[in-house]
């Protein structure tokens, strides 16, 4: 019992593995609190985008925000638009076949990367902080996404 113990402990087999959760699988609909997309990149002019799918009190929201400006960085105060919207079941529902298979993993330092995103996290209940940056199943998963974030903005994001 004492060497199976040490195994799990020495190899990941106990919590979580290296290769990360699975969404759909490991990280059940019912579980998933917060998600995040954000795109913020300094080309001229610079852009700032952020979509966040969560759950507060019970309720499903999505929030949308874009920021517009000749400087960067963008901050709060170069808010074009900002808007929280109640979301149906079928919305979210969609929100979470749009992110089903893809993974979450330890999160990690980028700073070296240079890049504007975007940059995704997901969060749910009993992660303890261990697990939340986010990875598309596919090209396809995300494209279907980011459609579904512009059709939940609706034309005041464009």
């Amino acid at each position: 019992m004492t060497v199976l113990l040490c195994a799990a402990l020495i190899f990941g087999l106990g919590g979580c593995s290296r290769a990360g959760k699975t969404v759909g699988k490991d990280v059940k609909k019912e579980d998933v609190t917060d998600f995040y997309y954000t795109v913020d990149s300094s080309t001229n002019p610079p852009s700032f985008r952020r979509y966040r799918f969560y759950v507060e009190d019970g309720v499903r929201f999505f929030f949308h925000e874009k920021r517009e400006g000749s400087h960067w960085p963008l901050t709060e105060q170069d808010r074009t638009v900002s808007e929280t919207v109640e979301l149906t079941d079928e919305q979210w529902d969609a929100f979470f076949d749009c992110i089903s298979g893809g993974t979450v993993k330890k999160r990690g330092e980028h700073t070296e990367s240079g890049s504007a995103g975007p940059w995704l996290y997901l969060y749910w209940k009993n992660d303890r902080s261990k697990n939340q940056e986010y990875s598309f199943a596919s090209h396809e998963k995300q494209t279907a996404f980011e459609a579904l974030c512009l059709e939940l903005a609706g034309t005041r994001e464009n």
